[in-house]
This record gives C-alpha cells, sequence and structure tokens, in this order.
C-alpha cells in the first residue's frame, strides 16, 4: 500500500486515556542521527510555540490541528509509531470533542487509522469527512488507500480520479502510480511515480518517500541501477533516511553482496526501528546458508511485530508472511485466515494465503486464493514466480510456464 507506513519495536508506548484528553503530549526526543537534522532544532521550536498558543487559547482547534501535522511527520521520519499514533489519536478526539465536525480531525483521524491497518474504520472515517468537505482532494487520497486494503480496486480508481481532478500533486500521482502497478501497467507506475517526484519538494521527506517508491519499481523490474541511483540521491539530500539504506541493501541483495547488504542494513536499524530492515537480515542469513541465526533473526521480527501490535496497530498479515518464510506454517494460516476474513477481496492477503497453503501441499486451497490475487492482472513477478510454482503442482504445466515466463518479461533477473 502507499501510505507511509512502518511497523516498529519502539519501547516507549503512549497510554491513551477515557474521554476527551485535551493536553499535549510531548514530541518523542530524537536520537542519533536524527536528533543532528538540521529540521530538528526548527521543529521543536515550531512545537513550543504552538503549545504556548493553546496554553493562551485553549478551546483554539487550530493549533492543535498544526501539532498534528507535525506529529504525523515525526511519525514517518522516526518510525516511532507505537508512541506518536495513540497520542496524536487522543489529541484528534479532543479536537473531535470540541468541534464534532470539524474535517481535518476526522480526515486526519482516517490517515492515522490506515497507518495503523485498521482500514474499514478508515474508509468510514474518511466517508465521514467526505461528507462534510467533498471538494477536498487529501480525504480522496485516504479513501483510495483505505479501498486498495479493502479489495474494492474499481473504487479505488474512482477516487484516484476524483483526486487528480481536484488537484493533481505528489500524492495524486502516487496513488495512481500504485493503482498502475496493481493493474499490471509497470511503465506507467514508473512514469506516475516519476510525476509525483518532480511534484515534490527536493530534499523534502515526503519527496524522498516517493524517491524511495520510485527506487522500489525500478527493483521490481530488474533496473537496479537506476534503483541504486534512487536511493543514493535520497542519501544525499537525507543522509539519515533510512527507507533510503534498506534500498540499498536490497539492491546490495540482488547482486548477492550479502556482507555489504547486511552492514547497511545495521546502519538503517540504527536510525529506525522498522521490523522490515530486520527480515532482510534474516532472509540473507538464509542465503547465506546460517538457518540458525536467520531463526533467531526471525523471532525478533516477530516480537517487534507483536510490541507494535500492542499499539493498535494490526499486523497479521506481517506476522502470515514472517511465519511462511521461517518455516512456521501453521501459525502462517492462522494470521493468514485472521486478517482474510477482514480482508477477503484483498490481492496481497490472498496471495499470502496462496503461498502457505502451497508450502502446506494444500494446492486446491492455494490455487483458490491465487486466482483472486491474480484478478487485477498484476505483473508482480514473486507473484507470478508463484503462481506458476501452484498451477505446476496443480498439473498445469502450459499455464506454469505462461506465467512463469510474464515473470521473467516484468523481471529478466527475478529468482524466487
Amino acid at each position: 500500500m502507499f501510505t507511509q507506513i512502518a511497523c516498529n519495536n519502539s519501547k516507549k508506548e503512549a497510554t491513551t486515556t477515557s474521554g476527551p484528553n485535551l493536553e499535549i503530549p510531548p514530541l518523542f526526543e530524537r536520537s542519533g542521527e536524527l536528533a543532528s537534522a538540521e529540521e530538528w532544532p526548527r521543529t521543536k521550536e515550531k512545537v513550543a510555540e504552538l503549545k504556548d498558543k493553546i496554553k493562551k487559547e485553549p478551546n483554539d482547534v487550530k493549533p492543535r490541528l498544526q501539532l498534528v501535522v507535525i506529529y504525523l511527520s515525526e511519525a514517518r521520519i522516526t518510525g516511532e509509531h507505537p508512541y506518536y499514533y495513540p497520542v496524536i489519536l487522543t489529541m484528534l478526539d479532543g479536537v473531535l470533542a470540541m468541534d464534532p465536525k470539524n474535517f481535518e480531525a476526522t480526515t486526519f483521524k482516517a490517515s492515522v487509522k490506515m497507518s495503523q491497518h485498521q482500514f474499514a474504520e478508515a474508509r468510514e472515517l474518511a466517508e465521514k469527512a467526505r461528507q462534510i468537505n467533498p471538494n477536498n482532494a487529501y480525504v480522496y487520497g485516504v479513501l483510495v488507500d483505505a479501498n486498495v486494503e479493502l479489495g474494492n480496486y474499481e473504487e479505488a480508481v474512482a477516487m484516484s480520479d476524483k483526486m487528480q481532478a481536484l488537484k493533481p500533486s505528489l500524492e495524486a500521482y502516487s496513488r495512481a502510480s500504485y493503482l498502475r502497478e496493481i493493474y499490471g501497467n509497470y511503465p506507467g507506475s514508473i512514469s506516475a511515480m516519476q510525476l509525483a517526484v518532480q511534484a515534490g519538494l527536493p530534499g523534502s521527506e515526503p519527496q524522498c518517500w516517493t524517491k524511495n517508491i520510485l527506487g522500489h519499481l525500478y527493483e521490481t523490474t530488474g533496473q537496479l541501477d537506476k534503483a541504486e541511483q534512487q536511493y543514493g540521491d535520497i542519501l544525499k539530500l537525507r543522509p539519515s533516511y533510512a527507507f533510503a539504506m534498506g534500498g540499498q541493501a536490497r539492491v546490495y541483495k540482488a547482486r548477492k553482496e550479502y556482507d555489504k547488504a547486511l552492514a547497511t542494513l545495521d546502519k538503517a536499524a540504527a536510525v529506525m526501528p522498522e521490523f522490515s530492515f530486520h527480515e532482510e537480515m534474516a532472509e540473507i542469513y538464509a542465503l547465506q546458508g546460517n538457518k540458525e541465526r536467520a531463526q533467531k533473526k526471525y523471532a525478533e521480527v516477530a516480537k517487534m511485530l507483536n510490541e507494535d501490535a500492542r499499539s493498535g496497530h494490526a499486523v497479521d498479515l506481517e506476522l502470515c508472511k514472517l511465519y511462511t518464510k521461517s518455516g512456521q506454517l501453521d501459525s502462517a494460516a492462522f494470521y493468514g485466515m485472521k486478517e482474510f476474513q477482514k480482508r477477503p477481496k484483498n490481492i496481497d492477503v490472498n496471495h499470502a494465503l496462496a503461498w502457505v497453503y502451497y508450502n502446506q501441499h494444500d494446492y486446491k486451497k492455494a490455487g483458490q486464493h491465487m486466482q483472486v490475487a491474480l484478478r487485477t492482472g498484476s505483473k508482480d513477478p514473486e507473484l507470478l514466480q508463484q503462481a506458476g510454482a501452484i498451477e505446476l503442482a496443480l498439473g498445469n504445466q502450459q499455464q506454469s510456464s505462461k506465467l512463469v515466463a510474464a515473470a521473467r518479461k516484468t523481471n529478466p533477473k527475478f529468482t524466487l
């Protein structure tokens, strides 16, 4: 999904209270490289200024909403979601207690629910916000994301078109890119993401995020040199941008430069407590033949995800994928079915379940879920190669060959 989220292992978690709480929680103090970033002193200064305004005018919702925007940005930059998302929701509930039909608060709450993977609630809140103001582009972006995650792809396209018509922007182009990817149009997806990058303020966090997604699209299509260039360009502008370090590590991994990949992932993980960096390490250990170290790292990732879940972040799909990789197939099936019950039409959920059942040698169920996963015409090489493996297991050799050929057409360098 396009939403800028990450699951992580922050030891500091916010606590929530019943009823509206109008107190303003503090910023999470940055550490390491992030603390030396040039925007951090300005951020602290702005927060202090807004808190002073709130103290003088406690019933004015505007500075409260400005603080929410800053805290949302900090959540993305630092990865400290277990702290930030609960406190942001508390702040937004305070605003809504004062102004129940506040459009910005309702929309921001929907966005946070998206980031916590509470997709049905996010969609409900975004629809409520749209009733308040049907001419705001931002809310259509949340509706795109929510409908994608719920498997309502046709509705997501309609919301994306509306967003684009209201305000062509980095956010609109990014959503269009993701939908083109879902529907199997990688050249169109790359073109739209290039437009998103061009629309962004150079060096800003949103522009770096879109450059990072563009780099990943290049990776997926086997254009590793172009991917590496995107990640390098980001790090020239924001040296502590951990997701770009993660991208560099994946490029090294694809080139079988495993030691270099691990060193880069260590550096990224030191900046941000992002679970995917550690999961990537586990995969590399497995590729190196160090099964014991891989299993230990997979266990660490499971612990991180479960800690994140305690802050309100739904992580069942992530656990399903993790347990499949670590060979704990009963656990993988359990979490996959939990997610499937909430999102039966989502192609990623069905893809994950199909692979669980394939590894359990239940090829009939694997094929049923894979049919749903392929329904948008995705050309994702991993999806197609795994679909080919399932068809071969079902005895459909000709269909298997077609799917594997399609995977290699997307990315000639792809290997499962």
